[in-house]
């Protein structure tokens, strides 16, 4: 269905080929998850099947790419539109309409099929996507997630033989993401329809591919294979994946089942470790055991560790503080670089606290014309703190967000930042007190240049010219001064953003969905510098549908269903009680409180070694 001959692109002025050498067949009727790090060029990939590469993107395509037979060379993305559709990782820029229903129908419209057919089509597409209370309402006002699901299904209606799909679950939340991946099992299993999809996060999508298409570095050829296969190799791979290589479970599992089919042993161990007992599955007492089990120790800035076991980095995996074993201590050069002399955070505020920390909200409500999208908040942040805010798509994290940096008035109320009513107050006065990295982060950048973008982020909060850049230069040491911020990826233009919010400094900082278009890798970086600014006393609050994240970086979760808070507490309480909200190892390990494989490999460095055998025991003499 999909055949490249030997393909390279390089676009002009690159210096190399932004991808090279691939040279692959992927069959009809089957998923193949694309993977690889950031800037390997899996969206060129991408392009080249729609034939936005290089028709609409320019550069110079080598080779010969065909999809159901037709040469993308010689067909023009317009002539393919029956053939391939594609949603790219921007919802927005896929969007032609303003309403739901007339998104969904405007593909069908431009290839000019019957009214009937529309509309039953468009009604298929609402119930497969758990879209149809959102029909009539105008996208515009629809949360990011919602906005993913809508671009899904404008390119499900025509019904094409190849999809195309760059991060589609990147934006939506645990249960959203599992529909979504529902459908396009559906797809794939019940019509045949051709899927190729580009994702970061494998722990929601490895378990579902046929094969893997892995990109593993810049100017390395494609490889292809079967998902273990590929897994055994692959720089960048899923928790499930790290544990199984810690623990030297072979073949590695793929999924939370095939992990605790294996699990037993490990689990044993950990017990052991942690002074309790493995239960019968059957005993009635095993919940009230493994709420007593004390497992991994509280977190804390520096991270999550047994009581005396040496703090680790990465395990195979994006865990932990992304170091390999033997490389530099000390903190992140980005947490050097923002020191300001602060001493040891405070503790945690608790939800009905009172105003100590950088941030506090107090019985905040807000309304949206008829609908009231926040209702009774009670939120306290203290400095050097944590917080991940979870839900669904819609709870009301991103309003809750935009309250806490004055974008949004609450309707009652009150909002305190360090002493400031956000929304009252002028926005230069409030650079140093809280900043917002967006969920779009191209909402912050308007400038041609990364140098340029560094110069007004310098002037606008007062700093010392070249404090951005420094910045920047931490999380994005190889991108030139004279780069524009639409020709870097997602993973990069999030990096630059959350560099000019960091210029000022501020002493709360809010993320929404930070970790969308990231890969392990730039997650383990993300992990390191954030725990290094809540070590220097900086109060972090992030929006994130990410559990992984949440679990090796939260000291709190608050969980928000339909604008009020229904969960806060400790990390470890809070996500292993919630199945949708549960990260991986938990899944596997329950029902031990191990969240992360950073944990569970402290744990087992704790562990006994057996005495080496004396000459006794192998019958020489002494």
């Amino acid at each position: 269905m999909i055949r490249f001959d030997e393909v390279s692109v390089t676009y002009e002025g690159a210096p190399s080929p932004s991808l090279c050498n691939a040279d692959f067949v992927l069959p009809e009727g089957e998923l193949t998850l694309l993977i690889g790090p950031s800037g390997v060029g899996k969206s060129t990939l991408l392009g080249a099947v729609s034939g936005l590469v290089p028709h609409f993107t320019g550069g110079r395509l080598q080779g010969r790419v065909t999809v159901a037979g037709r040469d993308t060379r010689t067909h023009k993305p317009r002539e393919l539109a029956d053939v391939v559709g594609t949603v790219g990782q921007d919802p927005l820029a896929h969007f032609v309409t303003d309403v739901v229903e007339d998104e969904l129908a405007y593909g069908m419209e431009s290839l000019g099929l019957p009214p009937a057919v529309m509309r039953r089509r468009v009604e298929e597409t609402l119930d497969l996507l758990g879209l149809g209370e959102l029909r009539d309402r105008p996208i515009a006002t629809l949360s990011g997630g919602q906005q993913q699901r809508v671009a899904i299904g404008s390119v499900l209606t025509p019904h094409p033989r190849v999809l195309v799909l760059d991060e589609p679950t990147s934006a939506l939340d645990p249960a959203a993401a599992e529909e979504v991946l529902a459908v396009l099992q559906r797809l794939v299993h019940d019509l045949g329809t051709t899927v190729l999809m580009a994702e970061h996060r494998l722990e929601r999508v490895v378990q579902y591919a046929d094969q893997v298409l892995l990109l593993p570095a810049p100017g390395a050829a494609p490889v292809l294979g079967s998902p273990s296969s590929v897994m055994a190799v692959s720089p960048v791979h899923p928790p499930v994946v790290a544990l199984g290589r810690l623990a030297d479970w072979s073949p590695l599992p793929l999924s939370v089942r095939d992990a605790r089919r294996r699990s037993a042993p490990l689990r044993s161990r950990l017990s052991r470790l942690s002074g309790v007992a493995e239960l019968d599955p059957s005993d009635p007492a095993r919940g009230a055991a493994s709420r007593a089990l004390p497992g991994p120790a509280p977190q804390t800035p520096a991270g999550l560790v047994l009581p005396g076991a040496e703090p680790r980095g990465t395990v195979e995996g994006w865990v932990g503080d992304g170091r390999p074993q033997g490389s530099r201590s000390g903190p992140h050069p980005l947490a050097r670089l923002l020191r300001r002399g602060r001493t040891t955070p405070p503790p945690s505020a608790s939800a009905t606290g009172t105003a100590t920390g950088p941030a506090t909200v107090k019985a905040v409500s807000l309304r949206r014309g008829r609908a009231e999208v926040l209702r009774d908040i009670n939120l306290a942040v203290a400095p050097g703190e944590i917080v991940a805010l979870m839900g669904r798509n819609g709870a009301g994290k991103s309003t809750l967000l935009a309250t806490l940096v004055g974008t949004l008035e609450p309707t009652t109320g009150q909002v305190t930042v360090s002493g400031r009513t956000p929304h009252r107050t002028p926005p230069p006065e409030m650079v140093t007190r809280v900043g917002l990295v967006p969920q779009e982060p191209r909402d912050l950048l308007y400038a041609d240049t990364v140098a340029a973008e560094c110069a007004a982020a310098d002037h606008d909060a007062h700093a010392a010219p070249g404090t951005c850049r420094a910045l920047v230069t931490s999380l994005l040491p190889d991108v030139p001064d004279d780069t524009h911020p639409r020709d870097l990826s997602e993973g990069q233009r999030l990096a630059l953003a959350l560099a000019l919010v960091l210029t000022g400094r501020p002493a709360l900082l809010l993320l929404d969905e930070p970790t969308r278009g990231l890969d392990y890798a730039a997650k383990a970086r993300l992990v390191e510098i954030l725990r290094g600014l809540a070590g220097e006393g900086h109060a972090i609050v992030l929006a994130t549908h990410d559990v992984e994240l949440a679990a090796e970086l939260a000291h709190r979760v608050v969980i928000l269903a339909g604008g009020e808070v229904v969960a806060d507490g400790p990390t470890a309480e809070v996500v292993v009680s919630s199945p949708a909200f549960a990260p991986q190892v938990a899944k596997i390990l329950a029902p031990g409180h191990w969240l992360t494989v950073s944990q569970v490999a402290a744990a087992l460095q704790t562990e006994p070694q057996a005495p080496p055998a004396s000459a006794h025991d192998g019958g020489g003499t002494p």
